[in-house]
């Protein structure tokens, strides 16, 4: 049996995270940050979810990493070396054994449902809120392409709200930019600001 390359991905996931969490030099945990959301990308693209992993190419590879990097350019290059806390670790742990727990009992990953029996393997989601929203994408919007239905009908103020977020974030880091051109302008650097 051939290893699935969903699999594949999750551990590059994993071990890129751990990566992430032992680094000091925060460039570098800024540009593996880029590197774990398009390997999320490909994940969501092998899930048959290809509008979200468009949406963290996007975001996650392409803005988020931006933004990082004009932070960085106005503070230290490197992480203050802090004692380690135990705490966070076990709040991780039992949030991380909260969602497996509630995931148990899901029906299998990919299972498909066609119907409102209580059949085994049958997706919850494909009892009544997939069928509706195929039909009410040709009836109530006339759109031929359901995703495009869903995302700018249904989901439109979800869409609207991280759109917002994302030019909040992209305003506050101009903000800071030019704050620290300011700076250095003046003849002052910006580590040198308190």
């Amino acid at each position: 049996m051939p290893f699935p390359i969903e699999a594949l991905l999750f551990l590059f996931l994993l071990a890129t995270a751990v990566v992430i969490a032992r680094l000091r030099d925060l460039f570098a945990a800024a540009m593996l940050t880029g590197i774990f959301s398009l390997l999320s990308a490909g994940l969501f693209t092998l899930m048959d979810a290809v509008d979200v992993a468009f949406t963290e190419a996007a975001v996650g590879a392409g803005i988020a990493t931006v933004l990082m990097l004009g932070t960085l350019a106005l503070t230290a290059k490197h992480e203050n070396q802090q004692p380690t806390r135990i705490m966070p670790f076990v709040v991780v742990v039992l949030t991380g054994a909260a969602l497996i727990y509630g995931t148990l009992d899901m029906p299998p990953y990919g299972s498909p449902g066609t119907g409102p029996e209580p059949a085994a393997g049958n997706a919850v989601i494909h009892h009544w809120v997939a069928p509706d929203y195929i039909k009410g994408a040709e009836e109530e919007f006339g759109l031929p392409n359901i995703v495009t239905a869903v995302l700018a009908s249904y989901r439109g103020y979800d869409t609207f709200g991280e759109t917002a977020v994302i030019f909040t974030a992209a305003v506050g880091v101009m903000l800071l930019l030019v704050r620290g051109r300011k700076r250095e302008d003046e003849g002052q650097a910006p580590e040198d600001s308190p």
